[in-house]
């Protein structure tokens, strides 16, 4: 049985402070973000889509809700979908911004395999494979949506297809409101694919 799930990034943040906002709770879409949620929707709606769930943020269930509604479809929640946690929330930790020069914190950084400043990758991968099969599971046969965050989708991204998880950041090819789509031979991965619905975006974007 063959049976689809497609992976979603949010859309856009409204994050005027430029700040790692992780699981910070509040942070919403910006009118571009909610913009791109719905070239989403439109994207999908001829998709046989089962069942919607995402992460239980804000942002998340807002990029969300306007593709389920598309379907007469209720947003279900994953907490396996949620975005990993990180030691420099809170702050800004752009190129040039004060976290990363500061002394105080570079005993954080002392470890970028597993990662020392986070949640550990393989974690991350296995919690995403567990909401992905879960959510195959909801409507099997058929389409199914999660929504997620781009260091978790990426990750289990890099899973699935056997390469090491440490990485680049600036090189995930994972843009806001992009689907990342796995379908499955009943619990067998035979294809993955990526696409943007909403255009690209550059993955060290404020905001994202």
């Amino acid at each position: 049985m063959r049976t689809t799930v497609h992976v979603l990034r949010h859309g856009e943040v409204h994050n005027p402070e430029g700040i790692l906002y992780g699981r910070i709770p509040g942070f919403h879409l910006s009118e571009n973000g909610r913009h791109q949620a719905g070239l989403v929707a439109k994207a999908l709606g001829d998709a046989d889509l089962g069942a919607v769930v995402a992460s239980p943020l804000q942002r998340a269930q807002e990029t969300a809700a306007p593709i389920a509604a598309a379907h007469g479809l209720d947003v279900g929640t994953d907490d396996g979908l949620i975005e990993a946690d990180n030691r420099f929330e809170g702050l800004k930790v752009a190129v040039g911004d004060g976290a990363l020069r500061s002394p105080w914190h570079w005993p954080k950084l002392r470890d970028p395999f597993t990662p020392s400043w986070g949640e550990p990758y393989l974690q991350i991968a296995h919690r995403m494979l567990g909401a992905v099969h879960r959510a195959r599971e909801l409507a099997p046969g058929r389409e199914v949506l999660c929504v997620s965050h781009q260091l978790p989708i990426w990750t289990l991204r890099r899973f699935v297809t056997g390469q090491r998880l440490w990485h680049d950041p600036r090189k995930r090819q994972c843009g806001l409101a992009s689907l990342t789509t796995l379908v499955f031979d009943d619990a067998a991965l035979v294809q993955l694919r990526y696409s943007e619905p909403a255009g690209s975006s550059d993955p060290r974007q404020t905001g994202a």
